[in-house]
């Protein structure tokens, strides 16, 4: 596939990685040489130095015969109008956008062909903002993502001392919940990948990957860890546009939140705005502030801030006062490794998540859903299986006669809205949804072709 990336920052690096290095051929567009200079030395990619909206650039580019173009630059305004350029001058038939301003989001009319001719829109504040409520949903759990329209879930959590299944093999899970549909994707020990099997023993701080419907998620976890329930009194510090929106869609539903802004501007606008939630102009980092708001009764600490060393510090603050569960933005990666789980329960990374959320729209096959797990080690992909046993390599058969690339597992097979039990004599039909983990990306071109079907088939 040839792909133009429009933006050579943390979410453009990204992506460009991840993509140069399973079979596509990658231009990324910066005004920055330094950038593109770096990127170059480090991965198998064409670099263009300009505007990436001018239609000079782009056409250098090769956006005249581009499969798709994603427009990640930081202005939205460019990432607008460089959409618009592709469309009307090359024709581009996909065009992928960042876009951060909620007063564009509010008015989802303007993106259509007659008017701004994006195809998808990629909202990081949005993405985050369902990422962090998901985690508040699940205590406990490092990782919770939607599939199948939120019917069924992968979550990650760490096996504890004390969960039931721990120090018990795998297949001991149906004796426990007999009338649960789950399976186990994958576990790390020691950041080492297990493919699990029937015989594999779960061991304490073993990092578990599992799928269940979403009414099922909580039982499974119980199996793992000592659950706590979700509570409902949450801080969070800063009210840029993450904080601030997090903070509108918690109150809405039913969470006593207060909201922490050192800006007193920016804190008077957000109370002004937010009907329930307590808005306090301060210090996050604030010892005395936090004992004051009764940190050691929350249930969680959000530090949401645009800095990572302001994030880190304020929830470790957090926990240490008595938080029961601190997480933090981390938009660097090498901070995440160092804090995640040592110091804090959770690091967030907005790089990551917007990775995943693009990743779904330039994987080949019917995608469904693509996200990149364990800081971009790993990835789940969702797809749709079709044609029959003449033109598919695995329409008509059972799982067990199915090839699957080393590291890559079938997680779960949806089927009219049901989740089906993944026994060896399972067979796979059309329109069957499939959640595949991959903890080894380099074999992601070798999954896409498994759902790719013959040219036979219509």
């Amino acid at each position: 596939m040839k792909i133009t990336i429009l933006g050579g920052g943390r979410v453009g690096a990204s992506i460009a990685e991840i993509l140069s290095k399973e079979e596509n051929d990658i231009t990324v567009v910066d005004h920055d040489r330094e950038i593109l200079d770096t990127m170059q030395e480090r991965m198998d990619i064409r670099t263009v130095h300009g505007a990436a909206s001018s239609p000079e650039v782009l056409k250098q580019a090769g956006v005249d015969d581009a499969d798709l173009i994603l427009a990640v630059t930081n202005s939205d305004e460019v990432n607008i109008v460089a959409c618009q350029v592709a469309h009307t001058l090359f024709h581009t038939p996909m065009k992928i956008a960042r876009v951060r301003s909620a007063d564009y989001l509010a008015h989802p009319e303007l993106f259509c062909k007659k008017a701004m001719p994006i195809d998808v829109i990629i909202s990081p504040e949005q993405i985050l903002n369902h990422q962090i409520q998901r985690l508040i949903e699940y205590p406990g759990a490092l990782q919770v993502i939607d599939f199948a329209d939120g019917k069924i879930q992968l979550v990650a959590l760490k096996a504890y001392y004390g969960g039931a299944l721990v120090g018990h093999e795998l297949k001991d899970l149906k004796d426990h919940l007999p009338s649960v549909k789950t399976r186990v994707a994958a576990i790390y020990r020691q950041d080492r990948a297990i493919i699990p099997t029937g015989k594999t023993v779960i061991e304490a701080d073993d990092e578990v990957f599992f799928i269940a419907t979403h009414e099922d998620i909580k039982k499974v976890m119980q199996e793992l860890r000592s659950i706590e329930e979700a509570g409902k009194k949450i801080i969070i510090a800063g009210a840029g546009n993450i904080g601030f929106r997090l903070a509108q869609s918690l109150e809405s539903s039913g969470y006593q939140v207060k909201l922490i802004e050192r800006n007193p501007q920016r804190a008077r606008w957000v109370s002004e705005q937010l009907k329930d939630t307590v808005v306090l102009q301060g210090d996050a980092a604030d010892e005395e502030l936090l004992r004051q708001e009764n940190i050691d009764n929350m249930e969680v600490f959000c530090s949401l801030t645009n800095e990572d060393e302001a994030n880190i510090l304020s929830a470790m603050l957090a926990k240490r006062l008595g938080a029961r569960r601190a997480m933090a933005i981390v938009n660097r990666a090498a901070y995440i490794d160092l804090i995640e789980s040592s110091v804090l329960d959770i690091a967030i990374s907005p790089r990551l998540s917007t990775v995943s959320a693009l990743l779904s729209h330039v994987r080949r096959g019917d995608v469904v859903a693509a996200h990149s797990l364990r800081r971009g080690v790993a990835e789940a992909i969702e797809s749709v299986a079709h044609g029959d046993a003449k033109t598919s390599k695995i329409v008509g058969r059972k799982l067990a006669d199915i090839k699957l690339p080393n590291g890559a597992t079938i997680g779960a097979i949806m089927r009219h809205d049901e989740l089906l039990s993944l026994e060896d004599d399972a067979v796979i039909e059309d329109g069957d949804h499939i959640i595949i983990f991959v903890t080894d990306k380099r074999k992601i071109p070798d999954v896409e072709k498994l759902f790719q079907v013959s040219a036979t088939f219509f």
